[in-house]
């Protein structure tokens, strides 16, 4: 998927490159504004915090960088790590390399006086494990504009196959989920290194969407880690239960990777040769036959690629791991949108039989009482008049597609996230968690789309410039954010947008009740004139006999 890049950055030097020292070197900056911000950024770009993974070191875990006196110049983005492109970022080349291992770091310009501690935010970018990059979020506007100032950070982490080539050959060499440790040592980074540009490494938010909220939610189930890394999280359409997390040896991992080696001829070696045959493939083929195999499954969405349980960074089902009670205990704010599922599913579905072979192709746990009670949930529109389902927009889809965006979308991100709220909230001990729902609708097609929420979070000009009642969804999101990350609380700071309504905690007692519901009613994007209701704190009922249906289900996901 390639979508028109949100912001196009205006990079100068007016007052003088920032610089700051960290053990590796003097890191000689840049500051930037769009032409918008209400005050400049200084940002560090490119800084490597892991050595390059390359050669031997390709499929290794992480290796951090030495400490040197040397300058790096830290002025420009690095090259994002190879997989499918997400989003275009900006009008020049799109540089991609193995040897993409970097951190960018961002704050208001004279925010950062001597003995500062600012709350630190950390960015996980998404793309299903297998696309993305750091420059998808606008982190500099984010910081720009939030009311109170902070140190933000963004950085690249390994995806598909050089990242998550997980099987019985990277097992028995303890590289399980390598793209995770990347993360991991990042946030190490972080501890180590934030003070420096005025942080306090005691007081750090991470922050992601999609696979970067999954990926938040397996550090927040591990209960192994001998360090405590982050404080707050913020995960945006995703969460440990977002997806299945199968052993590393399951058949369908056992297929992918016997595909990928067949893809870069590395499928007639003895197995203790095959590290080193991957290793010594050129890094074109390995991207080329990491996407292949990715293809191969996209359809049915059951992705190549994707965090196993390895017993150590990802011990347990991440299910068991709420029910349990233990886990990293930190004030979590959560939130899905409306039409998640739009991406993902096959627009032109027109039959009620095709509706069912992607649900059981997707999860062949599924018995026939369960296939029979799912379309009884999502009644089929081709046979029943009354169905929600019922195609009514003027848009070139099949009758099926507005029920299989539902069913999918429910599925993989309404109800995960929603669990969340329910699991994470279970004692009375428990931190604070708050729920929102994004149902700005931004296409006909598409509704309120995955991922649409970003560009509010970050205040992205050509979100502000669409109407005044647009200006103020992402003033009021993105204050709500930026607040729980600098108190762990979204509504602390006031700033520019004080008047906006009391965001309660989610309270496990009122079932799914106790939300934030984002713009309802308005479709000015999508070409109506409804401007809905910026924010409302609602007792949201919506999809629940849904979600109690996939709640019912969740436990049988993994093999």
């Amino acid at each position: 998927m390639e979508i028109t890049a949100q912001y196009l950055p205006a990079w100068t030097r007016p007052l003088g490159a920032p610089k700051v020292t960290i053990a590796q070197g003097t890191l000689i900056g840049t500051n930037i504004n769009d032409g918008t911000f209400p005050a400049y950024v200084e940002a560090f770009l490119g800084i490597p915090y892991a050595l390059p993974p390359q050669g031997e070191l390709r499929y290794a875990r992480p290796v951090p960088v030495p400490a040197s006196n040397q300058s790096i110049d830290a002025s420009k983005y690095g090259p994002r790590c190879p997989g499918k492109q997400l989003l275009r970022v900006g009008d020049g080349p799109d540089h991609y390399s193995e040897d993409c291992l970097t951190v960018n770091v961002f704050r208001q310009r004279g925010s950062a006086s001597d003995g500062a501690k600012l709350s630190v935010a950390v960015y996980m970018h998404g793309g299903a494990f297998n696309r993305g990059t750091a420059k998808m979020h606008n982190t500099a506007s984010m910081v720009a504009w939030s009311a109170e100032p902070f140190v933000a950070i963004s950085f690249n982490y390994r995806i598909g196959a050089l990242g998550f080539l997980n099987s019985a050959v990277t097992a028995k060499e303890n590289l399980l989920n390598v793209g995770l440790r990347d993360q991991v040592l990042l946030l190490q980074w972080v501890k180590e290194n934030v003070a420096a540009f005025g942080g306090d490494p005691n007081n750090v938010a991470i922050i992601g969407l999609s696979a970067g909220a999954h990926s938040i939610g397996h550090h927040i189930m591990n209960i192994n880690s001998k360090e405590q890394l982050f404080h707050k999280a913020v995960m945006e359409s995703g969460g440990p239960t977002s997806r299945a997390v199968h052993p590393y040896d399951s058949e369908l991992h056992k297929e992918q990777f016997h595909q990928l080696l067949s893809e870069v001829g590395c499928d007639e070696v003895s197995q203790n040769e095959v590290l080193q045959c991957l290793r010594s493939v050129p890094s074109e083929e390995i991207i080329a036959g990491s996407d292949t195999v990715f293809g191969k499954w996209n359809p049915s969405v059951r992705w190549a690629w994707q965090p196993v349980i390895d017993d150590d960074l990802i011990s347990r089902r991440p299910l068991e791991g709420w029910n349990s009670g233990r886990w990293n205990k930190v004030p979590i704010l959560t939130g899905f949108n409306h039409n998640e599922g739009t991406m993902y599913v096959p627009k032109k579905m027109s039959q009620s039989n095709e509706f069912n072979d992607f649900f059981a192709t997707l999860l062949p746990q599924l018995s026939k009482e369960d296939l029979k009670q799912l379309t009884q949930l999502y009644p089929d529109p081709s046979t029943h008049n009354d169905s929600p389902y019922v195609e009514t927009r003027n848009i070139s889809v099949g009758l099926q597609y507005k029920r299989v965006e539902a069913a999918y979308g429910q599925y993989a991100y309404v109800c995960p996230v929603r669990q969340t709220a329910l699991l994470g909230s279970a004692s009375q001990n428990d931190p604070p968690i708050y729920l929102y729902h994004w149902a700005v609708n931004r296409t006909v097609e598409g509704g309120a789309n995955h991922g649409d929420q970003m560009y509010y979070e970050t205040m992205n000009p050509d979100v502000r410039n669409i109407s005044p009642t647009q200006a103020e969804l992402a003033g009021f999101f993105h204050a709500y954010v930026t607040s729980f990350i600098v108190s762990g609380n979204p509504n602390t700071v006031l700033g520019r947008f004080g008047q906006r309504p009391e965001w309660k905690a989610f309270d496990n007692s009122d079932g799914i009740a106790g939300t934030m519901v984002f713009g309802e009613g308005n479709d000015e994007r999508a070409g109506g004139s409804g401007q809905g209701i910026t924010a409302q704190f609602v007792n949201d009922q919506w999809a629940k006999e849904e979600c109690d249906f996939w709640w019912k289900e969740s436990g049988n996901w993994e093999d």
